[in-house]
């Protein structure tokens, strides 16, 4: 083995605020070392990290990279409305009458990411 990635890196206005949400996203937890106001702030995760730091700059298009997610203990329509409580806003849906596809969202500062179906649902098909 060569590498790994260690962390995925999301530029922010609010690096703690947004890291906050994406804990709460993936059942996770900010780094106790990070605090409100900080530059950076780090999402613990059981693999790549997500590490959040503050640029002037805002976000004005697309995502060129995003994270999709699969719900462990729920069902993909059930996590879309969870994660729309948390703050979360409806970018696309692209959920078919078959019940495949997927749900696009954007995050608290507008970074798009998908919600797939959890696996018990992909046995169904």
């Amino acid at each position: 083995m060569t590498s790994l990635v260690r962390h995925v890196t999301v530029d922010s206005a609010d690096p703690y605020t947004l890291a906050t949400f994406w804990a709460q996203v993936l059942g996770s937890a900010v780094s106790e070392d990070d605090n409100p106001g900080d530059p950076e702030a780090l999402v613990v995760t059981h693999g790549a990290g997500l590490l959040f730091v503050q640029v002037p700059d805002t976000k004005t298009t697309k995502n060129r990279v995003h994270l999709d997610i699969q719900p462990q203990d729920r069902t993909r329509d059930e996590e879309v409305d969870r994660l729309l409580t948390l703050g979360a806003t409806l970018h696309a849906d692209h959920r078919r009458p078959d019940g495949t596809g997927w749900v696009t969202l954007t995050d608290i500062e507008g970074n798009e990411f998908c919600v797939e179906r959890a696996a018990a649902e992909r046995t169904q098909d």
